[in-house]
């Protein structure tokens, strides 16, 4: 790591007639995450509107610029010196540095996301014992996070719609056809873009996200199995058992015991 190690983070809200007074660039690595609003970013090769959920990563050295068309709200990162593990996550989301790179994140993990970056602002006017450290571990988790998240193709800014009230309504079973219905495709062409941006069919996303949802309950919560059973969409607690040994090799209850005696 040449230099040390910097981070800039912040949070700023701009009204309709806000615009960067011409192009500039910067020495740091920037990524740009619009939490609300409408806008418009621009480089040498190309102007675009910018929308809630985009994030902009922009690499080092190139001239860009800024503009809203509705108020706007953007989070900010700007990072310079990085270790070699920071790095390697930030060439991942750079895609070699060329030009800016456009990703998009649906609206639950830009609200999660927004959560972490407003306490890692905090974190920053807190004083720190090992400030360094903190700050890479900080800067590292945020660029997991947007890297592990965020979709390359932006027609996902459509289909992230479907996946959102798919992890949000457990209980439900939804049709194909009502889901396409929420992204004004056909059936066809909606399960052929969702399984190519999650590699998933619809249904297979939300018993993914079924199981996420009851690991968490029963390793971080002590809700008893029933309540844990509902929550997730199962009305009987043989067929929520049934349903997570198969797919786990154990059942709930044992899953559960096994996660305690290895947090002990």
């Amino acid at each position: 790591m040449d230099g040390k190690f910097t981070v800039f983070s912040g949070i700023g809200t701009y009204d309709e007639d806000w615009e960067d007074p011409g192009f500039h660039q910067n020495a740091t690595l920037e990524i740009e995450i619009v939490l609300e609003g409408r806008g418009i970013f621009e480089w040498a090769a190309r102007k675009m509107g910018i929308e809630v959920g985009h994030v902009i990563v922009i690499p080092p050295g190139i001239p860009h610029r800024f503009g809203a068309i509705s108020k706007i709200r953007l989070g900010v990162i700007h990072l310079q010196h990085m270790s070699s593990s920071l790095s390697g996550i930030a060439n991942k989301l750079a895609q070699g540095g060329k030009e800016p790179q456009i990703y998009a994140l649906s609206r639950l993990d830009r609200d999660r996301f927004e959560k972490l970056l407003r306490e890692w602002i905090y974190v920053q006017n807190y004083p720190l014992k090992e400030k360094e450290k903190t700050y890479a571990v900080w800067a590292e988790m945020l660029l997991l996070y947007l890297y592990e998240h965020s979709q390359a193709d932006l027609q996902a800014m459509t289909i992230t719609k479907a996946a959102d009230f798919l992890r949000e309504n457990l209980r439900q079973q939804p049709k194909v056809a009502d889901l396409a219905a929420m992204t004004g495709l056909s059936a066809v062409g909606f399960r052929r873009t969702f399984e190519k941006i999650y590699r998933l069919s619809p249904k297979q996303y939300q018993q993914q996200c079924r199981m996420q949802e009851a690991k968490w309950l029963l390793s971080a919560t002590d809700k008893d199995m029933n309540e844990i059973a509902e929550q997730i969409g199962f009305s009987r607690l043989h067929s929520f058992s049934q349903w997570f040994k198969e797919a786990e090799g154990i059942s709930p209850s044992q899953w559960r015991k096994r996660q305690l005696r290895m947090n002990d």
